[in-house]
């Protein structure tokens, strides 16, 4: 199998052009190429196909074998991708994604894609559809409780659901025991990823994030808006942030006449490569 691997401000994954690729088994394909050890090291697979509705389609796996429905990261680097090699030749594209099509817009420097602006669309915030059991419409500023301690948080789906918590310091935070005890809260029937967010000032905000099926990685998009969207109903942050993330920062911006999320950040290309997949 051909590939590509790529990553959105350290957020990786193993690209494979399904123009001219045929794999057989996502899931579990998924899982032996993001092993380190006996695969080649990433956050998941994306595979990049064919689309009868938009320029092309997004097809995104986690490390574990369980498909996402959208990667905010992810989508940036594919439309790298099909821009790079020269299979959708266009600065504006529409890719089809399980979260709907997303409108991309491109920087090009020096022949090949730098920068990229997603339309990420409207922040779903009713909780029965991110999905939060809790009693209210909305889950802003929750009360919950994991292993013995209380925390709030808000709910936030951005074509996957989130739990942002805000916290005073997340650096030392033991993110690899808590991460799976909010992701597999009772509160959330279809597992969560939870960001941990400490704010700095209006404009920016520190964020680790908890990746459901994928443990701590060091960018997460769609975490990302979702922290905006949250920071702002809170009262916390302006319309326009900085998000800082292990991995490097992106500029988020919820246009709320318009009820859209926009995402800008690079997508970087790191090496072609082909893999004998076991039978």
């Amino acid at each position: 199998m051909k590939f590509t691997k790529m990553h959105g401000i350290g957020n990786d994954y193993v690209y494979v052009n399904c123009f001219e690729e045929e794999v057989k088994d996502p899931s579990k394909t998924a899982k032996f190429v993001s092993d380190r050890h006996f695969g080649i090291g990433s956050d998941g697979l994306i595979l990049i196909k064919p689309s009868t509705i938009a320029d092309c389609e997004m097809d995104m796996y986690n490390m574990d074998g369980s498909q996402g429905a959208m990667c905010g990261n992810g989508i940036r680097c594919v439309a790298k991708y099909v821009y790079d090699h020269g299979i959708v030749p266009k600065t504006h594209l529409r890719i089809a994604t399980k979260s709907g099509i997303k409108e991309l817009d491109l920087t090009v420097e020096n022949g090949k894609v730098s920068l990229v602006k997603v339309n990420m669309g409207s922040p779903i915030l009713q909780a029965s559809q991110i999905p939060v059991l809790v009693d209210q419409d909305t889950a802003i500023d929750q009360p919950i409780v994991v292993d013995n301690v209380s925390y709030r948080f808000t709910g936030v789906s951005m074509g996957n659901p989130h739990a942002v918590v805000y916290l005073d310091d997340v650096e030392h935070l033991d993110i690899e025991k808590i991460g799976p005890k909010f992701e597999h809260h009772d509160l959330f029937p279809d597992r969560v990823n939870t960001e941990f967010v400490k704010v700095l000032d209006r404009k920016t905000v520190q964020m680790r994030v908890w990746e459901r099926g994928s443990g701590e990685t060091l960018a997460c998009g769609t975490g990302a808006c979702a922290v905006t969207v949250s920071s702002i109903l809170n009262h916390l942050t302006d319309d326009e942030i900085t998000v800082k993330l292990l991995g490097g920062d992106l500029k988020i911006f919820w246009d709320r006449d318009q009820n859209l999320v926009y995402m800008t950040g690079p997508a970087t290309t790191v090496f072609d490569g082909e893999i004998q997949i076991p039978e």
